[in-house]
């Protein structure tokens, strides 16, 4: 009720929508979808029928996808929306702010998994069965920063799913080459975890909140950073050696190569300035520039259109 009586006005639908997209983030897909899309395309070339795209299960690859993702990121601001209203940096988030309600949250969240789960069902039955151990790391994640030091290596888990499930989803049996391709896009995430995890280190001391640069120091952190990514690079070496990768996927090696020096001289103890531009820019253009060269690559070997 209003003052003088009156009912309050509902926000808009198409408004709380909006406020919704902005909640998760929905524009951050692009840092996991284009690693489902390499293991689903190499899938499709070396295992499928005819060597050729598979358009209705890359459109539930992506539904899939976006629909686990869009579960993770509410649930994690929802459990965590107390944390963000104690820190400077995340207290104009939509739940702190009232922007978004918590029951709106929910159940946004709640559409997505059953987005997720449907895509599952439809794609073939051991993604369905699958599908909780892709979900629980999701939810797990914002509580282990309420429990461990090593919060990031949920997350990391918790992504490397994406390949493993796109290379499930096109053969319905598990594949090395997918888990050398989930490790990587694991430790690359839990990589710049750390990186963007610094920014929080003295509210996370303040208010109990725990973190690997909370523990052991932003250098600390930012040394655990580069050896993520070596090891990344590593396993990109190994994954391109297993599926026998042509000169194309390993032009985009040397390029992610370049792009992850050039993130890590971003970045310094005494400078977090431009965390933002290590974050989102860079590892934003790993992503779409080694699926770029990926695809490139198996298009030339005869993958099919």
């Amino acid at each position: 009720m209003t003052a003088g009586g009156a009912v309050a006005a509902r926000p808009p639908e198409r408004g709380r929508v909006r406020s919704f997209l902005r909640l998760v983030m929905i524009e951050h897909s692009v840092f996991a979808l284009p690693f489902a899309y390499i293991a689903a395309l190499t899938a499709m070339y070396l295992d499928g029928p005819d060597e050729s795209v598979e358009w209705g299960t890359l459109a539930l690859v992506t539904v899939a996808m976006v629909g686990l993702r869009t579960f993770a990121m509410a649930a994690n601001r929802i459990i965590d929306r107390k944390i963000d209203a104690r820190n400077p940096r995340t207290a104009g988030r939509e739940l702190v702010t009232g922007a978004v309600s918590v029951g709106t949250a929910r159940g946004g969240a709640l559409v997505a998994l059953v987005v997720f789960l449907g895509a599952c069902a439809l794609l073939n039955p051991l993604c369905l069965a699958l599908a909780p151990v892709a979900v629980v790391p999701m939810v797990v994640y914002p509580y282990g920063k309420r429990f461990t030091d090593y919060p990031h290596a949920i997350l990391g888990l918790a992504q490397a799913m994406g390949p493993v499930g796109g290379w499930l989803a096109v053969t319905g049996s598990w594949s090395g080459e997918a888990v050398i391709l989930g490790l990587a896009v694991g430790l690359w995430i839990g990589g710049f975890d750390l990186i963007y995890a610094c920014q929080d280190v003295a509210a996370d001391r303040a208010h109990g909140v725990r973190s690997l640069p909370a523990r052991f120091g932003i250098a600390g952190a930012l040394y655990g950073a580069r050896a993520c990514h070596a090891v990344t690079l590593a396993l990109f070496a190994w994954y391109a050696l297993a599926t026998d990768g042509g000169p194309l996927l390993w032009a985009g090696l040397v390029v992610v190569a370049g792009a992850f020096v050039y993130e890590h001289a971003l970045v310094r103890p005494g400078d977090l300035s431009r965390v933002n531009r290590a974050f989102f820019t860079v590892n934003g253009f790993v992503g779409i520039s080694l699926f770029g060269f990926a695809l490139a690559d198996l298009l030339v070997r005869g993958l099919g259109v």
